[in-house]
């Protein structure tokens, strides 16, 4: 399928994904990562397709959507947000074991939305994303405004969740230690920002992050003494 935006249009492969599975969108600002996942969200319906085939419409799907930008309209305390928005899924014994206590919620309930710091809110709207039933998850950016340690514990619970539940999640991500934890499968978007880009089919972690850091000119080598990763200098 493509999309058109004005001067931009997207063309998307084809491709597959199975339960449990975390598929990791990478690509450089402008390529159309968060359009594909309002796509799949059916905020967005991709372009009419010309010929005897007919309109292209993606299927109705049954998702949970965390989006790039969180507002903070509602008013009232986090906890009236959470029985308004998901009713009781976020009070039971294993949500709250897997979800709420890693991310340190339950001292965020008694506290108005609209006080709440950049990553207080991003806390909130993956407990909000997480806890409504769906088939997919479909998460933007959730590592934006958390610490590193908090990224971390994050990625360990959407991970772990993603897995027990059985259900797939598309997740765009641009810290890469953490889209790298995250992701089974990649989606590599390719071509000239803002103008012309490719949205890849899924593909293994390996061949998928080769892909990107070879586009994106970067080289990797592991420290002989504890094995991490370090960024080779250009042309080194």
């Amino acid at each position: 399928m493509t999309k058109t935006l004005g001067p931009f249009k997207m063309s998307v492969e084809a491709g597959k994904f199975s339960p449990s599975e975390c598929i990791v969108m990478l690509g450089q600002n402008g390529t159309g990562k968060t359009t594909m996942i309002k796509m799949l969200a059916g905020l967005l319906q991709p372009d009419p397709r010309t010929g005897a085939d007919g309109e292209l419409i993606i299927p109705r799907l049954n998702v949970s959507y965390k989006p790039q930008t969180i507002a903070p309209k509602f008013e009232g305390t986090v906890e009236s947000l959470f029985r308004l928005k998901i009713a009781d899924s976020w009070q039971s014994s294993i949500f709250k074991t897997e979800v709420l206590n890693p991310l340190n919620i339950e001292s965020l309930l008694n506290n108005d939305v609209q006080h709440l710091s950049g990553g207080e809110l991003q806390r909130v709207a993956i407990v909000l994303a997480l806890a409504k039933p769906c088939d997919i998850y479909l998460i933007d950016e959730p590592s934006a405004y958390l610490d590193s340690e908090q990224r971390v514990i994050a990625s360990k619970v959407m991970k772990r969740w993603i897995m027990n539940s059985r259900r797939a999640a598309f997740m765009v991500e641009h810290d890469f230690i953490m889209a790298t934890y995250m992701a089974d499968k990649v989606i590599v978007f390719d071509g000239i920002p803002a103008k012309e880009t490719f949205c890849g089919s899924p593909e293994s972690l390996v061949s998928g992050m080769n892909k990107f850091l070879k586009m994106m000119d970067i080289t990797f080598r592991r420290d002989p003494t504890n094995f991490r990763p370090r960024i080779n200098k250009m042309e080194s």
